[in-house]
């Protein structure tokens, strides 16, 4: 059974990694996602991650369930963070473990892809323009930001 949940502390790289390792994988692909500094050429200070949590987690249990099922051989684990995170926190860890690296990078990469489309996570960003979220526009302004 694969590690995935969402948690609302700090993130370890290392225990993702743990819950993939096993004698017959040569190959463990991670991947880290940190809170920059930027975003669409404007300062970012903070993130505030929300999220559906108890379908989030059924969905982060379901792509991992997917994954191990269409590449051979492979195992999966993620986390990811919710709340108030700073500049260089951890938001996400994925790890993938296989005999081979190909399927390691391939099944890490589907991990974080799917996890991005599919799982009920908002992120609310802090910055120059003032808190926004993140890929929702607000169906009450209009094209010059003025309500209609």
């Amino acid at each position: 059974m694969s590690l995935t949940g969402i948690r609302d502390s700090p993130l370890s790289l290392e225990e993702v990694m743990a819950a993939v390792e096993r004698p017959e994988a040569g190959a463990v692909a991670t991947f880290l996602g940190v809170v920059r500094n930027h975003n669409e050429g404007l300062g970012v200070t903070k993130l505030d991650y929300h999220c559906y949590e108890s379908m989030a987690n059924k969905e982060m249990a379901d792509i991992a369930t997917e994954i191990e099922a269409e590449i051979e051989a492979v195992q999966v684990s993620c986390l990811h963070r919710v709340g108030v995170l700073e500049v260089g926190d951890a938001a996400v860890v994925c790890a993938a473990s296989s005999p081979h690296r190909a399927e390691a990078f391939r099944a890490c990469r589907e991990l974080i892809d799917r996890v991005k489309a599919r799982v009920p996570i908002w992120k609310r960003e802090y910055g120059e323009g003032g808190p926004h979220w993140v890929g929702w526009k607000d169906a009450r302004i209009g094209p010059q930001g003025a309500k209609d």
